[in-house]
């Protein structure tokens, strides 16, 4: 017999835990643990990102078809990577191909690291017909403004004697002229989004650098010269398209891709948990549930600051579904999870019988999680 609206099904929609599971087996396992402990509950796995790493699993989940692309990674290795298609819409996740994982060894290289690999992942989607490419920003290991990028669609960057500028963010304080060359032809008839959850500008004590810069190896006078590379590139792409979009929210996302993508690409910007539940059908899954659980590895003050937690909880209490969270760690009073629209919130380190099981044991932990949850929030 078809569940009635009163008993409703779940749906189950976390993120990564980061360094743990990836969001599809984080949903996978609580989803066991509901059943489990409510047999018959009719349960939905949606795994969600927020534009960052993950964004191309979330899509793949949702249904999105996986399309491999060798790319250069963040240092000109060529890496395996892949976009996520349906229909007309492309997911491009910059992770895939200029992420910090993508380091060679896992050794930074703040000066020389580029982005040519999510131009070329750009330059797939738009060659197999997209319409609109969702780009999702988030792990760089690049502050390069965005300059690889372009340059992998045919824009042209040079010195003052006319030669071609190297990869990374260094090289951009040579930076004399830029042709745009076939660009907009490229990118004719093509809507570009991008999915970013910062609204930090390039430049400044708030910008790419300053912030982001220390997590992809830079200090001291790599911090100086990136800064300078990035106001040399920020002046000239001013004078070339006649906007200056350097202190606009989110141009300092992924080492200033933000910045590259606004005002070379013509992109628009939008939270990366809200574009994200839109394009994985999040109002049409919730529609006469009874709850929705999601959660990441910790939830913290920033989850409340746009992270796919806070996201997933407000467009459920939007709906009129409650919301229960699953986290490897909670570092939030029941004050503050229960104003951001949390019901109940369950920590892998509460279920843990030692310290460190949350992280061996994430996978097993999350499914006693579901369990519980579905003990103490599904009765009958």
């Amino acid at each position: 017999m078809p569940a009635t609206p009163a008993q409703g099904h779940v749906v189950v929609a976390p993120d990564k835990f980061k360094g743990t599971l990836e969001g599809a087996e984080v949903a996978a396992r609580i989803a066991a643990g509901i059943r489990r402990a409510a047999p018959g509950t009719d349960v939905r796995e949606l795994p969600v990102a927020d534009g960052g790493e993950g964004t191309l699993a979330a899509a793949l989940a949702a249904g999105f078809v996986r399309v491999p692309v060798k790319v250069a990674g963040p240092t000109g290795l060529p890496v395996d990577a892949a976009i996520a298609v349906r229909g007309d819409t492309a997911v491009v996740e910059l992770a895939q191909s200029s992420g910090l994982a993508r380091l060679p060894g896992g050794r930074t290289a703040p000066l020389a690291a580029g982005s040519y690999g999510v131009g070329q992942l750009i330059g797939r989607a738009v060659g197999l017909g997209a319409g609109r490419i969702v780009l999702g920003l988030g792990g760089s290991a690049c502050t390069d403004g965005g300059a690889g990028m372009v340059q992998a669609l045919g824009v042209g960057l040079y010195d003052s004697e006319g030669a071609e500028l190297p990869p990374g963010g260094a090289a951009l304080r040579r930076l004399a002229r830029i042709d745009l060359g076939p660009l907009a032809d490229v990118l004719r008839g093509v809507d570009v989004v991008v999915a970013c959850d910062v609204d930090n500008p390039l430049l400044g004590a708030r910008g790419a650098t300053a912030v982001y810069g220390p997590q992809k190896g830079a200090d001291g006078e790599d911090l100086l010269i990136l800064e300078e590379g990035l106001t040399r590139f920020a002046d000239v792409v001013g004078e070339v398209t006649g906007r200056d979009l350097r202190g606009a929210p989110g141009a300092g996302a992924a080492g200033g891709v933000g910045f590259a993508a606004l005002a070379l690409l013509g992109a628009t910007m939008r939270p990366g948990i809200e574009l994200m539940l839109e394009l994985l059908g999040f109002d049409e899954a919730v529609r006469g549930a009874r709850l929705v659980v999601t959660g990441e590895g910790c939830l913290d003050a920033q989850t409340l600051h746009g992270k796919a937690p806070a996201g997933v909880a407000a467009a459920a209490t939007r709906a009129g579904v409650r919301v229960a969270a699953v986290a490897g760690r909670l570092e939030l009073a029941e004050s503050e999870w229960r104003a951001a629209g949390f019901a109940a919130a369950y920590a892998l380190t509460e279920l843990a019988e030692r310290p460190g099981d949350s992280m061996t044991r994430a996978a097993e932990l999350a499914e006693a999680a579901g369990e519980r949850l579905a003990a103490e929030l599904l009765p009958g």
